[in-house]
């Protein structure tokens, strides 16, 4: 899928809408006074308060605001929600201190999570437009971005690295008479097979599949599709060796 993003929120510029208008378009994602006090009420109220007391307050009034939300979920202080009836969320998952969930788009689906799902902290997972889904028991450290402007997947129980970041867009480059940021954006999405580990400061541009059961060394590029029980490193990143299939086929 080749989907063109904008390069800048246009509705930031829309002259024929208010503050608050164009605030509630960009951050909760819906219109009208009752969507504006629900959302700066619950914020306000629960998402900076620490402890004990912060914990038991964002999981009975953060899923609220979500899409959809089961059991046993924990958000951390000051986490952020952006466009939060797009995001839905399984069971028994951790969204750790300082991470941002912003599903922002006017025609996507948003943001869904998986069950036994961990997020570390200040991580953030953003949409342009797009898609992003962590199957059950994704596994993301700290510092790490996901962005999605068409659709990024990562499979079940995969591991993410601290300071890992999947692009899920990039830049045309073809003009030097125009500025690289006023040419097209286009997106193909990225895709992460089950079972996977991305090292540590990993980054996976745009348009790459992973296949299952594949590890990416430490501060690799992975430009070009990986192949099924791969390991692979460098920059670019290439092919190493191949794990034992039989090890890992069940």
């Amino acid at each position: 899928m080749n989907r063109k993003i904008d390069n800048v929120p246009r509705e930031i510029f829309d002259t024929s809408r208010s503050k608050r208008q164009k605030y509630q378009q960009l951050f909760i994602g819906r219109e009208g006074w009752a969507a504006f006090v629900r959302y700066e009420a619950i914020t306000m109220l629960a998402r900076g308060i620490p402890g004990a007391l912060g914990l038991w307050l964002r999981s009975r009034l953060y899923p609220l605001l979500l899409g959809s939300c089961g059991r046993n979920v924990f958000f951390g202080v000051d986490v952020t929600l952006r466009h939060p009836h797009k995001i839905r969320i399984g069971n028994d998952v951790v969204i750790d201190d300082g991470c941002v969930l912003d599903a922002k788009g006017m025609t996507n689906d948003g943001i869904e999570i998986g069950n036994g799902v961990f997020i570390g902290r200040q991580t953030i997972v953003n949409t342009k437009d797009g898609d992003i889904v962590l199957e059950d028991g994704v596994n993301i450290s700290s510092f790490c971005m996901v962005f999605s402007a068409s659709h990024v997947r990562c499979g079940s129980n995969t591991l993410i690295a601290a300071y890992s970041y999947l692009v899920g867009g990039d830049h045309d480059v073809d003009r030097t008479d125009v500025a690289i940021i006023d040419q097209a954006r286009p997106s193909y999405g990225i895709t992460v097979g089950s079972n996977c580990w991305l090292g540590a400061g990993v980054t996976v541009l745009d348009g790459v599949t992973i296949g299952r059961d594949v590890v990416v060394g430490a501060n690799s590029v992975v430009t070009k599709d990986l192949v099924d029980f791969s390991i692979a490193a460098g920059s670019p990143a290439a092919r190493i060796r191949a794990r034992p299939v039989a090890a890992q086929s069940g």
